[in-house]
């Protein structure tokens, strides 16, 4: 019979769900807030784009692993969501998401094992391939399961994965049409390189190249009598780029949810800085020791934000403040001039670096409106990189 120190063992190693606060102030952290307000005009802004350009809209899940966003894009028009890996898009299906793309391979048996099981709960389901011995091998797996498969081929318009577009890729149209358990839908034909060139008319000029192959190739495929209806792609980025190319059907941008540092970078249509998007998506960190005047040290660090950029978080709301890594837990805040205007126990909210990588940080996000807490969502497939 347990014990009363085996149950408060057991109770103490239990997770804790967090529960909303009441304001800004009374959340723990370093803690992951979301804008609703921004959130809410990103989306509109996006989908009423799209609407008017006539293509449909398939955001990518890396950016946000969170099915209740997930959720909310479908229910403002989208006709579904990417997925970058298996196990993201076990989340997303566990969450009521339909309408998935996975953008990457179903290579080996574990993932064909798996990318079944989501066929048979979400048919709809397509799966990205770029090699001739994939597409047997799931030909077999869904013969076996008594499922047809979905397949979109997956072309290299940039510098990652896919099948060279033109002659290869149609051949590989061609077997798909022959085998009997797997049914082409379409091309995946994501130019990562042209999300982050720098400055409009240089991102215009390298995302119409590389999407005109993937349009050239799916009037190539379709030459030869094979239904391919399918064309999607584009990023962030090139949302206002690849949604006036003839033949993209559809666009599958993340980030403009949320926005980050580096995507302000990228230089907008209008100038310099890129203000298409508002940034949503915030790092919230206690000033926990001040050394000096001219020094405060918060509590976020490398454990906190993205750190595959060659620059820091920025300060929301403290103009000539700025941070440095401090190690696993910290980070410094100094001042261009005079001394650092905090003190102990004051909140310094920060514009995150690189917001995917950012938020498979966090088991949930704060969904903020103004000062309230509105919601706590769940990030419920952070971590799943399989």
């Amino acid at each position: 019979m347990p014990t009363r120190r085996t149950f408060l063992a057991a109770a103490a190693a239990a997770p804790i769900a967090p529960k909303a606060a009441g304001t800004r102030g009374e959340l723990p952290t370093p803690a992951l807030l979301l804008d609703l307000d921004a959130f809410n005009a990103n989306l509109d802004k996006m989908a009423a784009h799209l609407k008017k350009q006539g293509r449909a809209f398939r955001p990518h899940a890396k950016t946000h692993k969170c099915p209740e966003i997930a959720r909310r894009l479908l229910k403002a028009g989208a006709v579904g969501a990417c997925a970058a890996k298996i196990s993201e898009a076990e989340a997303l299906a566990a969450g009521g998401v339909t309408g998935l793309l996975l953008t990457s391979a179903m290579i080996g048996r574990d993932r064909i094992r798996r990318a079944i099981g989501l066929a048979r709960r979400r048919p709809e389901t397509m799966f990205s391939v770029d090699d001739a011995r994939n597409v047997r091998d799931l030909n077999d797996a869904a013969g076996a399961a008594r499922l047809k498969l979905n397949l979109a081929i997956d072309l290299l318009v940039g510098n990652r994965t896919g099948i060279e577009p033109g002659a290869p890729a149609a051949e590989l149209a061609r077997l798909i049409a022959k085998l009997p358990n797997v049914k082409l839908a379409g091309l995946q034909a994501y130019a990562n390189n042209a999300a982050h060139v720098i400055g409009f008319e240089a991102r215009r000029s390298f995302s119409r190249a590389a999407m005109a192959r993937a349009v050239e190739t799916r009037r190539l495929i379709e030459k030869s009598g094979i239904a391919c209806p399918l064309v999607t792609g584009g990023s962030t980025g090139t949302y206002n780029i690849d949604s006036q190319i003839d033949g993209v059907t559809e666009l599958q941008p993340g980030s403009f949810i949320f926005m980050d540092i580096d995507y302000n970078r990228i230089g907008g249509a209008d100038g310099a800085v890129y203000r298409d998007f508002r940034n949503a998506l915030t790092v919230l960190t206690t000033v926990i020791s001040k050394p000096s005047k001219d020094a405060a040290i918060v509590d976020g660090g490398f454990k906190s934000f993205s750190t595959d950029k060659p620059f820091p978080p920025e300060t929301k709301n403290l103009a000539g403040v700025t941070y440095a890594w401090a190690g696993d837990e910290h980070g410094k805040l100094t001042a261009a001039q005079g001394p650092v205007p905090v003190e102990l126990g004051d909140r310094v909210e920060f514009i995150v670096p690189h917001c995917d990588p950012t938020v498979n940080l966090y088991d949930s996000i704060y969904v903020m409106k103004g000062e309230a807490v509105e919601a706590v969502w769940p990030i419920t497939a952070r971590g799943k990189s399989q």
